[in-house]
């Protein structure tokens, strides 16, 4: 594990990604509600616009609207002011209108890239962790901290998993209950708390308080990803002997998130200043960022076929948790959660702008620019062979491009 490398990527792994086709299967229940919607938000959107100027504008729309709730709240305790949390959900609709037109708008242009497929997974494992904390604040879950904890660190392992499966399979696989239903169950929670105020979550039926219903639907869904990705397992990879794509262990994913969250853990558990529980939101932030950059390798080692490093920079922010501890906090403990989510998020823009950057070399692309007038392309006789369709929602992303492209033509 060197510290800096000239280039993250070699010859070869450049060579298996620009032959890397997408594969993903959807039974989503909102999906196909709502292509109705994503086909005519996309039919307005300018064919210069970039499908990842596109994703990147979501989430930035996101992150903004998350900090002004964890501005109010860093703890997770205080009241946010209802505004807040009604900002806070039109930042999770922005986004997911986004960031489900974004393949649209690539597919309208001709500008389809493994980098687009990339970039999107990316933004999605990073808007995963502010998405998970707003709706901790929404409902004033610092109030329970081992709870918000599991909440937070429950959808970062989920969104990990699903990649995990991919890898192992080849394709990215959704249920009938997923992130866009996730996603707008979150939408729902801040328009309660923007209307009824956060105290409401705090309100007794019959035994138990109704926030309580988030832990339910939390280990539910955890339940219902963890068998998916267990019968995966037990089906075997793609790769020779029942090994991932890229001829490794099936297994040999767990190590790398390990590292995160156990670290996380244990260090929560024994701080001697109660860090977490005094500062939730800069901690999740932190560790979440550790997770993204993790999650990003594990999808660069499935559109590559590569073998995923089990160690990584990220993981010297954690270990400057821990050493501190273990020196009996030479250091106020806050002070060093600062520094290590300084050091995660520096890593982590490094390694996803040097990633860009060597793609964009190799496939003679810009990344948040089409060098071209696009133009529009024949309807196409056949469903895309790259793609494995087997929803109807699916299906309309690979028809709804041709129909647009006749009313928004540039001869």
């Amino acid at each position: 594990m060197q510290f800096y490398k000239e280039r993250i990527l070699n010859a070869a792994q450049l060579k298996r990604l620009s032959e890397h086709k997408y594969s993903c299967t959807s039974a989503s229940i909102l999906d196909a509600w709502l292509q109705p919607w994503w086909c005519w938000l996309v039919s307005k959107t300018p064919l210069w616009l970039a499908p990842n100027l596109i994703t990147i504008l979501g989430l930035i729309v996101n992150i903004v609207t998350t900090l002004i709730l964890i501005w109010y709240s860093p703890d997770a305790r205080q009241e946010p002011p209802r505004w807040a949390c009604a900002l806070c959900a039109l930042g999770v609709f922005v986004y997911q209108s986004l960031d489900a037109i974004d393949g649209k708008q690539a597919r309208r242009t001709g500008s389809q890239s493994p980098l687009g497929e990339l970039f999107d997974h990316g933004c999605d494992s990073i808007s995963t962790v502010f998405i998970a904390l707003g709706a901790c604040i929404a409902v004033k879950l610092g109030d329970y901290p081992t709870w918000m904890f599991f909440q937070c660190f429950c959808a970062m392992t989920l969104f990990y998993c699903a990649h995990w499966q991919a890898y192992v399979t080849g394709t990215l696989k959704m249920g009938r209950i997923d992130v866009t239903e996730a996603q707008y169950a979150i939408i729902v929670i801040h328009l309660i708390s923007a209307i009824l105020g956060p105290d409401v979550w705090t309100t007794q039926v019959g035994s138990l308080e109704m926030r309580y219903s988030l832990g339910g639907v939390a280990v539910a869904g955890a339940a219902l990803t963890l068998a998916a990705l267990a019968a995966a397992i037990a089906a075997g990879g793609v790769g020779k002997n029942g090994s991932t794509v890229a001829g490794t262990s099936i297994l040999s994913p767990v190590i790398p998130f390990s590292l995160v969250v156990v670290p996380a853990f244990i260090i929560f558990q024994k701080s001697e200043s109660h860090v977490y529980e005094n500062h939730p939101a800069l901690y999740i932030l932190a560790f979440g960022m550790v997770g993204a950059k993790v999650t990003n390798r594990l999808v660069v080692a499935h559109m590559t076929k590569s073998e995923m490093e089990l160690y990584d920079w990220s993981l010297l922010g954690p270990a400057m948790l821990f050493l501190n501890q273990y020196f009996n906090n030479a250091i106020p403990e806050y002070y060093v959660l600062w520094l290590c989510t300084l050091w995660v998020y520096a890593d982590l823009m490094r390694y996803c702008g040097q990633i860009c950057f060597e793609i964009c070399e190799h496939l003679h692309i810009r990344l948040f620019r089409i060098p071209y007038p696009p133009h529009a392309a024949q309807p196409p006789p056949s469903p895309k062979p790259e793609r494995n369709v087997t929803s109807d929602s699916e299906k309309s992303e690979s028809e709804d491009s041709a129909p647009l492209l006749n009313n928004n033509s540039i001869s």
